[in-house]
């Protein structure tokens, strides 16, 4: 594994991280996992390509065995039995982890992936602080003097890593002459410094396993454990890993999935914006039912996302794994508060539909929202740590209905496409200068959402869609033209520099993904081709 110059040079305590033995691990896992995953890779594409052709995806008959079969996952170690709450961000900057692990959230995903950015300092500086995390010793003082550190007075939360997905490289680590791969780097740094810290401690090593699309890719991760847990002498079966089902394909294969992980696995969590993502991209040409209203419309009570998370939970309890919750958009504002009691409302709501299905815990983004989701499952839970027992034998879902897109209430409207591309353009911005999730309108946007940002502007497009608040169709002309609009919206709400520095670019970058008749997979990838 060869090192840039830049990146050894760059980041303080990088010395500590980008340690010879540590870029020997790596290097192992790259020599010996790397071909596999580009192969997985191809076979994305050779599936999208037969949804493209059939307008389908059902359940593989090849596995119905695994389906039908009598098998549990792993029983769930001590410090994961209990995860009611899950606080999501960043690993950089400390103080960020630190109001984290400190919030009284149950555990915290420290998040490698949509909520950050792989610039170089990003990527290094994570590994450094969740070194810290493990060892409790991470504390950050400000310019001004302030010192925060780790709580002692109760509890901090568990810690569960989120690698980059599979689909990400790294181009600051070089193996056998090609960028090294982002997922490779991010499990193989964090665990070569702690897993054996946290075996010994009963603390991890825990990791959530982002953008997996099937029980393949999920068998990779598998392997990946067992050859990382061999090489470093940790026992096999201490990693535990949750996959967040976030691509339409995954839906389709979440017991294969759980099957293939079942020494390492520790649950599935309904990824709800990256899944809205995945039906756009895999569906994006298949005709009008498959076109989603406004995003704002599409909420978790259509018919196809109730399909997709009653699957879930059932799924889970039946295997002994964890179900999670998705991710709530709605963020308070210290500064409003009528907008922190709509925000806290709505929350409340969408906590207690997940609690009441039978989800053992769900997500919340920021650390205000953390007692009020607790309050939910609290009342739900009562004393029991999860609802494990809670099988949800009443629940059978068809392939048709996790496609039953052209059931979602709303509408399609030239609103929609201006918030779409005002979003687009923004986080890319954001994300361009190094920070991966940002609050928009009361609303914390991540790579997600801009995915789905973008992508329903592509599909509308491309299908001439009329809006039906204007009559307008929907062309790259029109597009163009509002695009330009809500960028000069943007630029009066940021500085000069700013908005030539990182908004003029961004604003260029989603004419192309929104208005070129090819699809761009994943909007990170020319993104980080910019910054890399």
């Amino acid at each position: 594994m060869s090192v840039t110059a830049k990146s050894r040079s760059t980041v303080e305590r990088a010395n500590e991280i980008l340690t010879d033995e540590a870029l020997a691990f790596v290097d192992a896992l790259h020599a010996k996992f790397a071909d596999r995953r580009d192969e997985l890779i191809a076979a994305r594409r050779v599936r999208r390509e037969e949804v493209a052709r059939t307008g389908r995806l059902d359940f593989l008959p090849e596995t119905a065995e695994v389906r039908s079969g009598d098998w549990r996952v792993a029983e769930a170690p001590e410090a994961l039995r209990d995860r009611r709450v899950e606080i999501t961000g960043p690993a950089t900057p400390a103080k960020m982890a630190i109001n984290a692990m400190n919030s009284g959230a149950k555990v915290w995903l420290a998040d490698l992936e949509d909520a950050n950015t792989p610039h170089w300092f990003n990527v290094v500086d994570s590994q450094v602080n969740l070194k810290d995390a493990a060892r409790g010793t991470l504390h950050y003082s400000s310019p001004e003097g302030k010192t925060y550190a780790l709580r002692t007075d109760a509890p901090t939360a568990v810690v569960i890593v989120r690698p980059r997905g599979w689909h990400m490289d790294e181009s600051n680590l070089q193996f056998d002459g090609r960028d090294a791969i982002g997922a490779l780097v991010d499990f193989g740094l964090h665990f070569f410094h702690n897993a054996a810290h946290l075996a010994k401690t009963g603390q991890g090593p825990f990791y959530y396993l982002p953008k997996t699309e099937s029980h393949l890719e999920a068998r990779l991760w598998n392997d990946v454990y067992t050859f990382a847990e061999a090489e470093l002498g940790i026992p096999h079966g201490t990693v535990r890993a949750t996959v967040l089902i976030e691509t339409i394909p995954a839906a389709f294969e979440m017991e294969e999935i759980l099957y293939e992980l079942r020494e390492h696995a520790s649950g599935l969590n309904a990824g709800r914006w990256d899944y809205l993502f995945s039906i756009i991209k895999y569906f994006r040409d298949a005709g009008s039912e498959f076109i989603l209203p406004d995003r704002a419309d599409v909420s978790m009570t259509a018919p196809f996302m109730r399909a997709y998370t009653e699957l879930l939970v059932r799924t889970c309890h039946k295997r002994g794994a964890f179900a999670m919750g998705g991710m709530a958009a709605f963020i308070p504002n210290r500064r409003d508060p009528l907008v922190t009691d709509a925000a806290i409302a709505k929350v409340r709501d969408d906590k207690l539909r997940e609690a009441t299905d039978g989800f053992d815990g769900s997500w919340v983004a920021h650390p205000d929202l953390v007692p009020v989701c607790m309050d939910v499952f609290d009342a739900v839970l009562g004393d029991k740590p999860n609802q494990l027992d809670k099988l949800r034998e009443d629940v059978s879902v068809t392939g048709d209905q996790l496609l039953d897109v052209a059931s979602a209430p709303g509408d399609v409207t030239e609103a929609g496409l201006r918030l779409n591309l005002y979003v687009a353009v923004a986080y890319t911005a954001v994300w361009r200068s190094g920070t991966g999730a940002v609050a928009i309108h009361n609303l914390m946007e991540d790579a997600a959402t801009a995915e789905i940002s973008r992508s329903q502007v592509w599909q509308q497009v491309h299908n001439r869609v009329r809006y039906s608040d204007t009559g307008n169709e929907a062309t790259p002309e029109l597009v163009g033209r509002l695009l330009d609009e809500e960028s000069e919206r943007l630029r009066s709400e940021v500085d000069a520099s700013s908005f030539e520095r990182y908004y003029a670019p961004a604003r260029e970058l989603i004419r192309r993904l929104t208005t070129e008749d090819d699809y761009v997979d994943f909007l990170t990838t020319p993104a980080y081709e910019i910054v890399a």
